[in-house]
Order: C-alpha cells, then structure tokens, then sequence
C-alpha cells in the first residue's frame, strides 16, 4: 500500500520551494526559503580578512553559522548561548554549510575576504540543513555580485550551482524531500548535495532501522538528483540575470 504524504505530494515530489531574495536590510545577500513548512533565513556578511591558515595566501573563505530559534520547533529548543556551548549537532550542520559552498567558489578570485552564511531556522519541518544550503547560495551569489558591481573582485567566483535536498526510504517507499513526521519514521535518511553539473559534493546517509543496499542507495542518489535540478531551476529562476554569470570563469 503506497504511503499517503501530506497534502498529496507524490512520493518524487519536493514540497512547495520559495525563495525571497534581499529577506534582510543590511546583508550583503539574504534570503528567506521555504521548503514547505521548514523556513530558513539565509544572510551573506563580506569581511575583509581571513582565518590565519589563509593570511598571504590570496585566497578567500566561506564560513556558516546555523541556529534554531527557540520556538521553530514543536517544543522550545533552549538557545545555545543561554547553554554556553554550541551542541554537535549545531558544529556538524555549519561545517556542512560551509563546505559545500566552498565546492563551488574560486576563493583565489574572492581573494583574502571572508563570507560568513548565517541560517537561522526560523521554523523546522524537516530538511533545514538542506534547505540551509540551498538558500545560502542564492545569499552568496548576491554578496559576490556586490563584490564584482563595486569592483573589488574581477568575476563572479562561482563555478556552479549548487542545492541539497533529503531523500529516504519509509515503509519500504522511497521518497523525496522528507518532512519532519516522514523523516521520524525513515528506516534511511539520507542528505545530498550537488552541483547543478551533477556533480556529488557530500552524502549523508544513515540506516536508522535496517541496513540499506547499494541498488537502494543508487536509487536514492538518482531520486536526489533530479529534485536538485528542480531546485536549481528555482534558483536560477530567483536570481535572473546574475545566473548566467554562474560558470562562466572557464569558458
């Protein structure tokens, strides 16, 4: 018996995806996503420094900062500064963020500057570190924009696009972009991050209650690209013009 998702969404189908671009007033690129219910600010912050690791190097860096806000959840989530200590899951999520942006990023064009993507959730359904990714790129390809319009950097730097979405399999039914209830009852949830090449930047996938198969895992990484390509095309759709300067370093 196929499984009945909410509002009828068929088991290949993301949920409904805005992106509000310019969310902020003094970001340099900010974004409000909504994957469904799941909604994630998404701001960009230039800072003209480095880590010490990269000083004189000429390269530049991308960093993430990820937070729940105490009520995005069904009971509050304590704030973590009131706990004094970030957890791991939080440490887990920004490095992610982090790295998969810097997959797409000539950061010797973007030179010794720093971006910081903040993604605050403002309300968890499921999906919020994906969503995270997916909104922080269209952040980032606007405060890189800023960046080539005030003439401080030569390019965009941004070799590709880039988007995450989750996949899992519940009840033996294989399905897109799990939402919160869905993602409970997963026996395999997985995260995926791509480029809009298709090319693989992370995988996240664990068996919450059974082991998975490798035809399982193709067939989940086949079901994430292609709701991927649809986000994508949503950024794109959102960022206009500024989309075909994407890629265009190595042309």
């Amino acid at each position: 018996m196929a499984l009945t998702r909410a509002k009828g969404r068929n088991p290949r189908e993301l949920r409904p995806v805005t992106i509000e671009r310019h969310y902020l007033k003094y970001a340099e690129g900010s974004v409000l996503i909504s994957m469904g219910d799941t909604r994630v600010i998404c701001s960009a912050t230039v800072e003209e420094k480095v880590p010490p690791f990269l000083r004189n190097s000429g390269r530049g860096w991308i960093t993430a900062e990820y937070a729940l806000l105490p009520r995005s959840t069904q009971e509050r989530t304590v704030r973590e500064a009131t706990r004094g200590r970030i957890s791991g899951r939080t440490q887990e999520i920004q490095r992610l963020i982090g790295r998969a942006l810097r997959s797409v990023v000539d950061t010797a064009i973007l030179g010794e500057r720093t971006i910081w993507l903040d993604c605050d959730v403002l309300q968890a359904d499921g999906g919020t570190r994906t969503a995270a990714i997916t909104g922080s790129f269209v952040a980032l390809a606007d405060a890189l924009a800023r960046l080539v319009a005030a003439g401080t950097i030569p390019r965009l730097p941004l070799e590709d696009f880039l988007a995450a979405v989750s996949v899992g399999l519940v009840n033996g039914e294989l399905l897109l972009d799990l939402d919160f209830e869905e993602d409970s009852h997963a026996s395999v949830d997985m995260n995926v991050v791509m480029t809009g090449s298709g090319q693989l930047v992370e995988i996240q996938g664990t068996a919450e209650k059974q082991p998975f198969s490798r035809e399982e895992m193709a067939a989940m990484l086949d079901l994430a690209g292609e709701g991927i390509a649809s986000l994508i095309a949503i950024q794109r759709q959102v960022l206009g013009p500024l989309a075909d300067q994407v890629g265009t370093g190595h042309e």
